[in-house]
């Protein structure tokens, strides 16, 4: 089995570009993964794991038993190179190097009856991302659409704060335009949370086919989500301030939606 113990590496310092980069990412169709959970997830979500870097004294070729593929390469690292490629202060000792896939609209497969999707509009902070995709995944909603997104999915801080859920959502990217073409073409109601001309979003009734749409902290969202909503809704303020982080606010009106549908919290 191979092994590198130079951070002066070749492959590494491409490694640590792909870390780095969202340009590098787009262009090898490659990014990383650290920790036995999340590239658990990877599998789960059936992407394609092309290497393997795992530190002898921390995980044993036992541990990788799990991960046992005779189309991924292993690479045996020393604890100076893993913590040059790590992302997170943690010592766990395995990263995967994965490839990207596709977030093509025509990929996403919805239920025939009912879907209930998420759309995020131009979300810049990766860790809002991320704790969104968190709780998509804990409602188990159908799929999460980007819309006009201003962050690389495979950003380090999104795969870290979605704790790996990055990989079990269905996600499509796209125009604002396009996926909105894409929820009317599907017969899905278009719930736009934003302080404009709103009802309240327990008011609502989500249990038809819904998209739930939700934009930035700073600015809101835009008037083609609001012209284009089949309502727009808003959480009322009782407090001093006029609105919530957004993933807090996502989480509220998803699981409002799923208490409609008999989810039981």
């Amino acid at each position: 089995m191979k092994k590198i113990t130079s951070i002066q590496n070749t492959y590494i310092k491409d490694l640590l570009k792909l870390q780095e980069k969202s340009r590098e990412r787009r262009k090898k169709g490659l990014f990383l993964v650290e920790g036995k959970r999340e590239i658990s997830l990877v599998l789960k979500g059936n992407y394609t794991i092309d290497t393997i870097l795992f530190v002898g004294d921390l995980f044993s070729e036992n541990d990788l038993k799990d991960l046992k593929n005779p189309n991924i390469n292993y690479i045996e690292i020393t604890k100076e190179v893993y913590k040059k490629l790590a992302y997170r202060d943690s010592t766990e000792g395995i990263i995967a190097v994965v490839k990207t896939n596709d977030f093509s609209l025509n990929t996403i497969k919805l239920p025939k009856e009912n879907p209930l999707v998420l759309v995020l509009e131009s979300i810049e902070k990766p860790g809002n991302i991320g704790a969104m995709l968190r709780t998509a995944d804990a409602a188990k909603i159908d799929a999460v659409f980007i819309a006009d997104a201003k962050s690389d999915i495979y950003n380090p801080n999104i795969i870290r704060s979605s704790v790996g859920c990055v990989f079990t959502n269905q996600i499509a990217v796209g125009t604002s335009e396009e996926i909105i073409k894409y929820l009317q073409e599907n017969n899905i109601n278009i719930y736009s949370a934003t302080l404009q001309n709103s009802n309240e979003y327990h008011k609502e009734n989500y249990k038809n086919s819904s998209a739930i749409v939700v934009g930035t902290e700073a600015t809101g969202l835009s008037q083609t989500w609001r012209d284009n909503a089949t309502q727009n809704i808003n959480i009322p303020m009782q407090g001093e301030i006029d609105s919530m982080n957004v993933s807090v606010a996502c989480a509220i009106i998803l699981f409002e939606a799923k208490r409609q549908r008999d989810f039981i919290i």
